[in-house]
């Protein structure tokens, strides 16, 4: 069984740029697709991106795509979550997930994932 810890948030300007890790232990993230989610306060969870394992590809959620890329060092088994241009909004606690799919249906990223990390905060001021 996988597990997950997700690091690297902080406080940022508006307009500046942030990368999340999330780093596996227990496992490697061989055979798992790995999801980035946040939660802003007052909201529900958000899907932000995954990439899948079985497709090698990576999905990103309507709402940030542009704005953010995935990828996975193998070698280190970390995943990374590269944030740009950051807005006010984007304010949120972020957690990665792993699960066998993508779960990615109609431009968005469903939090059907198995396994969670413990998130990481992210503050953009204005």
């Amino acid at each position: 069984e996988v597990q997950l810890q997700a690091s690297g948030g902080g406080l940022v300007q508006a307009g500046g740029s942030l990368r999340l890790s999330c780093a596996a232990s227990g496992s490697t993230f061989d055979g798992y697709s790995i999801g980035w989610f946040r939660r802003a306060p007052g909201k529900e969870r958000e899907g932000l991106s995954c990439i899948s394992h079985s497709e090698g590809k990576s999905y990103y959620a309507d709402s940030v795509k542009g704005r953010i890329t995935t990828s996975i060092d193998n070698a280190k088994n970390i995943a990374y979550l590269q944030m740009n241009s950051l807005k006010p909004e984007d304010t949120a606690t972020y957690y990665c997930a792993a699960d066998l799919a993508c779960n990615f249906i109609n431009g968005l990223v469903l939090d059907l994932f198995d396994y969670w990390g413990q998130g990481t905060q992210v503050t953009v001021s204005s």
